[in-house]
């Protein structure tokens, strides 16, 4: 069988035209979202990314301990930015939206559709995630990442790789809840670093903080000397993200 009889659809010039002028569309839309959210965010710095699971209860210490955090940050004059579901995401805008600073929410449309929280003062809905996830990067001063499975996970690593790679500028990048997060350190350590697939001055773009006032003071310690804007060098990194 030649390679044209297994690939029919690629004969049919209508089909081939058809699925063009779609493919075509989709790049204009992914175009869209990107230009609309740049314009919606490129005022609300500087900014402070909160990751974390959308399955956490509002009753729960997660819940109540990423509010603080979030109010903290927006009082201190960082807007925060979540996903815009609930959980975590919940959390922090509800903490933020009380606070002094804009609360953002980015949500995401999913095939079982996520329900944006009502504690946000921009709102920006993302049909592809690596749109949304640029997007969490692009404007972050910090990312402060609680509890979360594999949607949090995800988040993180990218983070971490983007910053490893200098593809983005370091930034402080804190884990919220050492009981939690110390299975996955320790297996960094044990497994990564021991067998050379990262390096172990690698481990020093995590902290790990618990008290949320903490984590305030970390974020405002690291850029004492600096200041939040971005450095020349930097700003040329984040346009070519």
């Amino acid at each position: 069988m030649s390679a044209r009889d297994k690939l029919p659809n690629a004969a049919d010039p209508w089909r081939a035209s058809t699925n063009s002028a779609r493919e075509a569309w989709r790049v204009f839309g992914i175009m869209s979202e990107f230009v609309e959210a740049t314009e919606r965010l490129s005022a609300v710095r500087p900014a402070v990314s909160i990751f974390g699971s959308a399955r956490v209860a509002p009753d729960s210490g997660v819940y109540h301990l990423t509010e603080r955090i979030a109010r903290l940050l927006s009082d201190a004059g960082f807007a925060v930015i979540s996903g815009g579901g609930p959980g975590v995401m919940e959390a922090a805008n509800k903490g933020a939206f009380e606070g002094k600073s804009p609360s953002v929410g980015l949500n995401i449309q999913l095939p079982m559709e996520q329900k944006t929280n009502p504690y946000q003062d921009v709102s920006q809905t993302f049909r592809h995630f690596f749109a949304r996830k640029y997007m969490f990067v692009r404007f972050a001063t910090a990312y402060v990442v609680m509890p979360g499975g594999f949607g949090t996970l995800d988040e993180l690593l990218e983070a971490l790789t983007l910053i490893q790679t200098r593809k983005t500028p370091r930034i402080p990048l804190i884990l919220v809840g050492s009981e939690f997060w110390s299975g996955m350190l320790d297996w960094f350590r044990t497994r990564l670093v021991a067998e050379g697939m990262i390096n172990a001055e690698d481990m020093d773009l995590i902290t790990v903080i618990d008290d949320p006032e903490c984590v305030v003071a970390s974020i405002f310690q690291y850029y004492e000397t600096r200041g939040f804007g971005p450095l020349p060098e930097e700003h040329e990194l984040l346009l070519n993200l």
